[in-house]
């Protein structure tokens, strides 16, 4: 599978944005999907991610509360919404996938997904 990431662009602190990766290729809805983010003289670091039958998901606490990960298999596509968006969110972003393996909890390490998009900006300002 392949991913495309999008929806990303310049707004202002308490905004919302939602952003999308589209997949191609076969069986998406076996892979469980992930979002990370690399802000400016940072690691790449875990934002949301949620399993392949989408029952589980989980947040880095810096993003509880604000931000929702979803899926629709239908569309080959898993979606981040940002709500209540903060400068300290100001980062390019990714998706990622990985095959699900049996694994039924979401997967929050970087280095077990295989399978990256292209990255999307955030750019939120004060």
């Amino acid at each position: 599978v392949q991913l495309q990431a999008s929806g990303g662009g310049l707004v202002q602190a308490g905004d919302s944005l939602r952003l999308s990766c589209v997949a191609s290729g076969r069986a998406f809805s076996g892979y469980a999907l992930g979002w990370f983010r690399q802000g400016p003289g940072k690691e790449r670091e875990f934002v949301a991610a949620i399993t392949w039958r989408g029952i589980s998901t989980d947040y880095a606490d810096s993003v509880k509360g604000r931000f929702t990960i979803s899926r629709d298999n239908a569309k080959n596509t898993v979606y981040l919404q940002m709500n209540s968006l903060k400068p300290e969110d100001t980062a390019v972003y990714y998706c990622a996938a990985k095959w699900h393996e049996g694994i039924t909890i979401p997967t929050m390490t970087l280095s077990e997904y295989p399978i990256w998009g292209q990255g999307t900006q955030v750019t939120v300002s004060s």
